[in-house]
C-alpha cells in the first residue's frame, strides 16, 4: 500500500511540475523593461503555458552587454533569449553562444524587414537576430531657416557647409552644424556615414580589408575635423554625445543635425523653439556618391545553450510579428523592422513622418560584423578622436588606426 500511495506522488508530482509554465528570461535596459511588460503581459495571457521573465539591467547598452558577456563566458547561462544590439552578433555567433535561427524563418518572412535589419543578423553562413525595432543615423534641418535664405535642404558636404555659412551670416542661428564627437560609439556611427558618403569602408567583413588608409576615410575624418575649423560645428562637439546635439538643435542653436528617430519627437515636444519648423533626410555625401545611414536597433536571439529553445522561439516570434510591433513602435515612437509599417495608416497618423523615415532607412548600412567589432571600434574611436582635437593630423590618425586594425584582424597591410 505505501508503494502505491509512492508511486502516486511521485506521478502527481510530475504531473504538477508538467502543468508549471516555462519560464523564458532575458536581461534588458530597465527603461525597455518597462516599455516591453505590455506585450510581455500580452504575451503571456495568450500563452499561460510560458512566463516570461525580463531582467532588468543598466541604462547604459555596454554594461548591458558585459553582462551577457560574462553569464555566457561563466557558463550555464540563465538567459533564454539574448536582446541584442545590432552590433553584438558578430562576437555573440563567433563564441558559439547563439543559435542559428536559419531554419526557423524563410526567406519570404525576411522579405518583410528591411534589408540592413536582417544584413545585421547574419554573421558567416548563419542568422543569429531577429530585428524587432530599428534605428538609424539621418539628417534634421531647419525648414523655416533654409526658407527665410532661399535655399534648398542639401544633398552633398559641401551644399552643408556652403548652407550652414549662409544660415550662420543672415540668421540668428549660432552653430551650422552638430553631431556626436565624442570618443564613444556614437563618434563612429557618424564616422561610418560620412566614410560611406565619401565612397569608402571601413572593414570589408567578406575580405577583411582595412579602408581606414584610403583617400574615402581620411576625406569623411577631414570633414570632421573641418567643420570644428571653419566654426560650422562649436568646439565642444568633441565631447557631444546625442543628448548635447539635441539640445543644441531644439533651441534653435544649429541649423543641422546628425541623430536618430527619437530626436523627432524630442524636437517637436512642447515648449521646443523650433516645433514643427524641422524636417529630416538621408546623410549629405559626395556628388558622385550615394548616402548612408549607420544601422542602429535591437532585436532577439536565442541562446545556444537554452534548455526551452521551441518556448524560446514563439516568444521572439511574437514580440517579432507585425501586431506587436507595431503596437510598440507607435506607443513608444521607435522605429519598426519592419517596412510595411512605415506607411501603415494608423502609424502615419500618429507619426506622419515616418514615409520620409523610409528613404532614410532605405539608405541604412550596418557596421562591420565581425567578431573583433570591439577592439576595432575602439581602435577606430581613439585615432578619430586624436584627429578631431588636433592631437593627429587625419592621415596620420587613420594611417595608425589602420595599422592596429590589421593587426587586430591578422591580416597584412
Amino acid at each position: 500500500m505505501a508503494l502505491v500511495i509512492a508511486a502516486g506522488a511521485l506521478l502527481f508530482g510530475a504531473y504538477v511540475r508538467a502543468q508549471q509554465p516555462v519560464t523564458i528570461s532575458f536581461l534588458l535596459r530597465a527603461v525597455e523593461a518597462d516599455q516591453m511588460q505590455g506585450l510581455a503581459d500580452q504575451f503571456m495571457a495568450e500563452n499561460p503555458d510560458i512566463r516570461i521573465e525580463m531582467v532588468r539591467g543598466p541604462n547604459a547598452a555596454d554594461a548591458v552587454e558585459n553582462l551577457y558577456t560574462t553569464s555566457f563566458l561563466l557558463g550555464d547561462s540563465p538567459y533564454d533569449i539574448l536582446f541584442s544590439d545590432v552590433v553584438w552578433i558578430p562576437k555573440f555567433a563567433a563564441a558559439g553562444w547563439l543559435m542559428d535561427l536559419s531554419d526557423r524563418v524563410s526567406e519570404a518572412n525576411l522579405a518583410d524587414f528591411l534589408e540592413a535589419d536582417v544584413a545585421a543578423g547574419i554573421y558567416q553562413d548563419g542568422f543569429y537576430r531577429m530585428p524587432f525595432r530599428s534605428d538609424m543615423g539621418m539628417l534634421y534641418y531647419r525648414t523655416d531657416l533654409l526658407d527665410q535664405v532661399g535655399l534648398q535642404p542639401p544633398e552633398t558636404f559641401s551644399d552643408l557647409i556652403a548652407a550652414s555659412e549662409t544660415m550662420q551670416g543672415q540668421t540668428d542661428v549660432n552653430w551650422g552644424f552638430v553631431w556626436q564627437g565624442l570618443q564613444y560609439e556614437g563618434l563612429v556611427t557618424n564616422f561610418v556615414e560620412l566614410v560611406a558618403g565619401y565612397g569608402g569602408f571601413w572593414i570589408d567583413p567578406e575580405t577583411l580589408e582595412v579602408g581606414l588608409d584610403q583617400p574615402a576615410a581620411i576625406q569623411a575624418t577631414e570633414f570632421m575635423k573641418g567643420v570644428i575649423a571653419q566654426g560650422i560645428s562649436p568646439p565642444g562637439v568633441t565631447n557631444y554625445i546625442e543628448e548635447d546635439a539635441l539640445r543644441q538643435f531644439e533651441n534653435g542653436n544649429a541649423a543641422f543635425m546628425r541623430n536618430w528617430p527619437y530626436a523627432w519627437a524630442e524636437a517637436n515636444g512642447e515648449g521646443s523653439p523650433v516645433a514643427g519648423n524641422i524636417a529630416l533626410k538621408p546623410m549629405v555625401h559626395s556628388a558622385d556618391e550615394q548616402p548612408a545611414a549607420c544601422l542602429g536597433g535591437w532585436g532577439f536571439g536565442i541562446s545556444a545553450t537554452t534548455p526551452h529553445p521551441e518556448e524560446a522561439w514563439r516568444v521572439v516570434e511574437f514580440f517579432t510579428s507585425p501586431g506587436p510591433m507595431k503596437d510598440f513602435i507607435t506607443e513608444f515612437a521607435y522605429v519598426p523592422s519592419r517596412r510595411a509599417l512605415f506607411t501603415d495608416p494608423e502609424v502615419l497618423a500618429v507619426f506622419p513622418h515616418y514615409e520620409q523615415l523610409l528613404e532614410v532607412a532605405d539608405t541604412a548600412v550596418p557596421r562591420p560584423p565581425v567578431g573583433q567589432y570591439a577592439q576595432l571600434s575602439d581602435i577606430l574611436q581613439r585615432y578619430l578622436s586624436a584627429a578631431i582635437t588636433d592631437q593627429m593630423t587625419p592621415e596620420a590618425a587613420m594611417t595608425a588606426a589602420a595599422g592596429e586594425s590589421r593587426r587586430v584582424l591578422g591580416v597584412e597591410g
